[in-house]
């Protein structure tokens, strides 16, 4: 059986940890920490934004690099609709193309 490229390989990740903030917490919102070893596998840099996509929705979320996160596992901070033993897969949004009809625009308020 033939692999995929490597720019496609993209295998999901188990959520092994759930951090939630607080208001007047210095670091809030969506996250995602992965090893480096994972970001590296799928081409993600620290900083940049992907989907996270659960079993139950998509969120945007800043990627962060960890290697205290154990290879294959991912520590999520602030999406709602994950918890700990899921398994999700990250996905780059797609920058470089406009809209269209089967994938909208995302718009930050």
């Amino acid at each position: 059986m033939k692999r995929p490229p490597r720019e496609m390989y993209n295998p999901p990740l188990q959520v092994t940890a759930f951090v939630a903030t607080r208001r007047g917490d210095a670091e809030r919102g969506p996250a995602i920490l992965i090893n480096a070893d994972e970001a590296r596998t799928r081409g993600l840099v620290d900083g940049e934004l992907v989907f996270v996509i659960g079993p139950r929705r998509k969120e945007l979320a800043d990627l962060r690099i960890d290697d205290a996160v154990p290879r294959g596992g991912a520590t999520v901070r602030d999406i709602a609709g994950l918890t700990v033993t899921e398994v999700i897969k990250l996905v780059k949004p797609e920058q470089d193309q406009g809209p269209t009809a089967t994938k909208p625009m995302v718009r930050f308020v």
